[in-house]
């Protein structure tokens, strides 16, 4: 290996398609799409639309997708969103579910908002919060 990637995962010894290989933005966004709006949903109904549009009640529906992203990627490797999309979070090495430390770290991160749009500096294609927690997203 040179070190100079042909396609985003080769450096990580994933496929360039099909199943294993890295999901692309496209899918992940709307993953986290799908577990915002769930999270959003779930909120309002437990709090009220009032408790969770004002003061600290507007991070009610950002723990509760901390808490799925700990809980479910933790155990699972995959949250409801992430589920619908066909793709999933493994350790790069070895694959198989991150476990609930780095799931901790990795959903800490994701609740930044910022870790995500750091995608585009990996080559392939990793946040830091995948970068921090060694962790990759993949198409199952």
């Amino acid at each position: 290996m040179t070190g100079v990637s042909g396609y985003p995962g080769e450096r990580l010894e994933r496929p360039e398609h099909g199943p294993g290989s890295l999901a692309r933005p496209g899918r992940r966004f709307a993953g986290v799409l799908i577990d915002w709006v769930l999270c959003l949903v779930i909120a309002r109904g437990f709090f009220g639309a009032e408790t969770v549009t004002q003061g600290l009640g507007t991070f009610i529906p950002v723990a509760l997708l901390a808490l799925e992203n700990l809980l479910l990627v933790g155990t699972a490797g995959y949250t409801v969103g992430q589920r619908v999309m066909g793709v999933h979070v493994e350790r790069v090495v070895g694959g198989g579910p991150i476990g609930l430390v780095r799931s901790f770290y990795r959903a800490v991160l994701l609740s930044l908002v910022i870790p995500p749009l750091t995608m585009g500096w990996d080559v392939d294609r990793r946040g830091l919060h995948d970068l921090l927690s060694s962790s990759v997203v993949t198409k199952n």
